[in-house]
């Protein structure tokens, strides 16, 4: 009973309460649509630069470099290569025909060979391909004695220690001689091993002709030879009409077991990215991201200065941290590939008689999305769980914590807006105070059912408040705090039974006193 009564009693002042609450609500709604005015240009900015195009140059580069099959032999296309013979002829036919279109449907001359070549007609080839093996050593690995007066030679998988470093066959020009590998050149992880750059490289001429013939010399002086472990076959296209680059690199793995592996990569990236009025409107997004960067950080930085070590303590604030590093790196990650992207662009205008390294900035423009993958995962974490609904969380937890069902007040108040709203387009009719209080009593009642106490005690703490609001409406007044009225009869007798009732409660709360102080005392002996 006692407590019964006290849910509708309390210290702090009802309009205070209210306000506070209210200036909570407004304050979370606020921050919650300044964060998804965040996460709308996050997604536009990682959305924004996904073409369709891209599946489709991707699939018709592919099908012309990996399902051409060998003129006469249906079944020889790169993909089905088992053998250096299988592969020589992939180099000689498909491969050939596939990088140099110098004629029309009709064989008439399209354009001067010495310009470009134009895979398709529509896309422009960058510099010159580029044909890179990396070979093991010999005796890299032991041969057992029974069988040494069988083969004497043994050349195990590829590794860096058991890399061949030696010239070797003709060794004339550079696909003969070994060439170091550049510091800064992503590895590439193949079916059976993980291969650095440098080798012994060559680039193809422009004309058809001097390549088969370089492809023939090489075939017949055995370029390829039992320690060759891979070849990598790497070109770029640019395709104006779509303004995407298409990088391309075929592989073809030679493991210690015999036989060949291929594998391929064709990744279609649009490195160009200021052209249209739509990149420039992405671009504005960018400006915008980076404004939301420094905003945020200031943010946390008010936060570690006012917190300090305590700030670590919540996991929301490592969440806040990572996705700042998180936006940082890639922030950093575009700036970087767009200053590599126009020198390496500037670098082969000025000489288109040398390999162009667009692998090179596919390798980082996958990290960039990569990147911005999971800053985009991550934010969306953040907005589900967040700091944004964190106090409101942290009560909500206590609630179910202790068997009960909170009590929502943003949801409370997004249905007061919609009735307020249905009530000036005169499609409701305005509640009158008596409507108001009847739906106050009536959500007092139901919270205190949802807390466990039972009708009988409802009943009465509701009987109990219209006797308080009868005499607080008669004898108080918030404007006048000294006003004093007569008391009639009526008045002093529902006085009286107020006192009775609260006379009542106090014994029940001493008798529930005097029980529990009987069972310690008896936990006591």
């Amino acid at each position: 009973m006692a407590e019964a009564s006290r849910w509708h009693l309390g210290g702090t002042p009802k309009h205070k309460l209210r306000y506070r609450e209210d200036v909570e609500i407004r304050t979370t709604l606020q921050e919650l649509l300044l964060y998804s005015i965040f996460l709308i240009n996050l997604c536009i900015l990682t959305f924004g630069m996904v073409n369709p195009h891209m599946y489709y140059l991707n699939k018709v580069m592919s099908s012309l470099f990996l399902d051409t099959s060998v003129a006469g032999e249906e079944r020889t296309n790169f993909k089905s290569i088992r053998s250096i013979t299988d592969f020589w002829k992939f180099m000689e036919g498909p491969l050939l025909d596939g990088l140099y279109w110098d004629s029309w449907y009709n064989n008439e001359n399209l354009y001067d060979l010495k310009n470009s070549s134009r895979i398709y007609y529509e896309n422009i080839l960058l510099g010159l391909p580029r044909v890179r093996q990396l070979k093991v050593r010999n005796g890299t690995c032991k041969v057992h004695s029974f069988f040494r007066s069988l083969m004497d030679e043994c050349y195990d998988k590829y590794t860096s220690k058991n890399e061949d470093t030696a010239d070797f066959g003709l060794k004339q020009h550079t696909e003969w001689k070994y060439s170091s590998p550049r510091t800064n050149s992503p590895w590439h992880w193949g079916f059976v091993g993980v291969y650095q750059n440098g080798g012994y490289i060559f680039t193809l001429s422009k004309s058809k002709s001097e390549t088969l013939n370089k492809f023939i010399n090489l075939r017949m002086n055995s370029w390829i030879t039992r320690g060759t472990r891979v070849i990598f076959i790497d070109f770029s296209v640019y395709n104006a009409n779509v303004n995407l680059f298409c990088i391309i690199r075929l592989v073809a793995e030679f493991p210690a077991t015999g036989g060949i592996l291929t594998s391929w990569q064709f990744y279609s990236v649009k490195l160009l990215r200021y052209v249209s009025f739509y990149d420039y409107f992405i671009a504005s997004c960018e400006i915008i991201f980076c404004i939301f960067i420094i905003v945020f950080t200031i943010q946390e930085i008010k936060k570690l200065k006012e917190f300090k070590f305590a700030y670590f303590k919540s996991i929301w604030n490592w969440l806040e941290l990572l996705l700042l590093v998180l936006c940082f790196s890639t922030v950093f990650f575009s700036l970087y590939s767009n200053m590599q992207i126009y020198r390496m662009i500037g670098r082969l205008l000025r000489n288109t008689e040398k390999y162009s390294d667009f692998y090179f900035l596919a390798y980082w423009h996958i990290y960039y999305n990569n990147i911005i993958a999971i800053t985009i995962f991550f934010a969306w974490i953040k907005n589900m769980f967040l700091a944004i609904i964190n106090d409101t969380y942290s009560e909500v937890k206590a609630d179910y914590s202790i068997g009960r069902r909170p009590d929502f007040q943003l949801g409370k108040m997004i249905k007061k807006s919609y009735n307020n709203a249905l009530e000036k387009l005169k499609l409701k009719k305005p509640e009158t105070d008596e409507d108001k209080k009847r739906m106050e009593n009536k959500d007092l009642a139901e919270k205190a059912r949802r807390e466990g106490f039972d009708e009988k005690e409802i009943q009465s703490a509701e009987q109990m408040k219209k006797w308080k609001e009868r005499l607080e409406k008669k004898y108080y007044s918030t404007e006048i705090q000294d006003d004093y009225q007569t008391v009639t009869q009526q008045e002093f007798r529902d006085l009286f039974l107020y006192a009775v009732e609260l006379e009542k409660e106090l014994h029940y709360v001493s008798l529930k006193l005097n029980r529990v102080m009987r069972k310690v005392s008896a936990l006591q002996y």
